[in-house]
């Protein structure tokens, strides 16, 4: 479940930065548009009178773990890649008007936000507190209860299936319905000999539809009051038999218990937290730069 927030607005919208930006460093390729011109820098490939020269593919395949089959892959996969885009920008060129000073002028705002945010990026990493307490979960799920609804049913319990030629079946529901650790040791065991798939209680909340997946239980059209109704069930199919306790559940469109969205609260507190980071770095630089006088605005007269 994914609740909802307003605090994953802005990491969003950073996501989508960094797809724009991928796409920046692509464009960079495509409008350096070359003219071979007297120099000892060796030519990989060209397109009419551009050229691709091999100090453009610095760093491209030299990490000491890739192969030399890998490098060469990765540097052919290039070239070709280049290519491409050359020919479809020089086909651009014939058949549109190229306004070439706005793409100047975008690609440099897409350089200048690459590296801002690969300065963003270090930063956060630097000074992030990635520490969340079970306080700071307990304090925001308080705060923002309405925010974790279920959309699902989900339940605390124990789910078996085994075939039907498995021994000692008519032991599970005895081991089941027990409280005794030995009895919870031997179904354990049993499990792990005999069953094809199984959870056993482990105190951590699951959706009831993954839990019963792919058995009869699946198909039960009024589950609801087949989780107020039934505390223990089982049934079966052509091949297996199947076990179900359920010792707590919650019903959807109520609020979610804390502990099942504890990892979801963990994650809008960290975004949270990187969110801030960033725009404290923005104030910061922005602070200093005015205190040392870096930048001037000319005004005309």
């Amino acid at each position: 479940m994914k609740p909802q927030s307003n605090i994953r607005k802005p990491i969003v919208i950073v996501g989508l930065l960094v797809a724009v930006l991928a796409l920046a460093v692509q464009s960079c390729d495509l409008i350096r548009m070359k003219k071979d011109e007297a120099t000892d820098r060796k030519p990989l490939a060209r397109v009419n009178g551009t050229y691709l020269y091999q100090d453009e593919l610095t760093g491209l395949a030299n990490s000491k773990s890739t192969s030399k089959e890998d490098s060469v892959s990765r540097v052919m996969a290039y070239i070709n890649s280049w290519i491409r885009k050359q020919v479809l920008i020089n086909e651009a060129m014939k058949n549109i008007d190229i306004n070439e000073a706005e793409v100047e002028r975008k690609v440099l705002e897409y350089r200048y936000s690459l590296i801002g945010y690969e300065y963003q990026n270090y930063y956060i990493k630097k000074n992030l507190n990635d520490s969340v307490s079970n306080e700071d979960i307990d304090n925001y799920y308080k705060e923002h209860r309405d925010n974790f609804i279920l959309k699902k049913n989900i339940v605390r319990g124990t789910f078996i299936k085994v075939p039907k030629e498995a021994p000692k079946t008519n032991r599970i529901k005895e081991l089941m319905l027990s409280n005794k650790e030995k009895d919870m040791e031997e179904l354990r065991s049993y499990c792990l000999s005999f069953s094809s798939a199984y959870h056993l209680y482990d105190s951590s909340w699951i959706e009831f539809d993954k839990l019963t997946a792919n058995s009869p239980m699946a198909e039960i059209p009024n589950k609801i009051q087949f989780l107020k109704t039934y505390p223990y069930y089982e049934t079966g199919d052509t091949q297996s038999l199947y076990f179900l306790k359920i010792d707590e559940y919650k019903i959807s469109d109520n609020v979610s218990p804390v502990e099942f969205v504890k990892e979801d609260i963990k994650n809008i507190i960290l975004n949270k937290r990187k969110v801030e980071l960033a725009q404290k770095l923005e104030q910061e630089v922005y602070e200093n730069a005015v205190t040392r006088k870096d930048f001037e605005i000319y005004t005309n007269q």
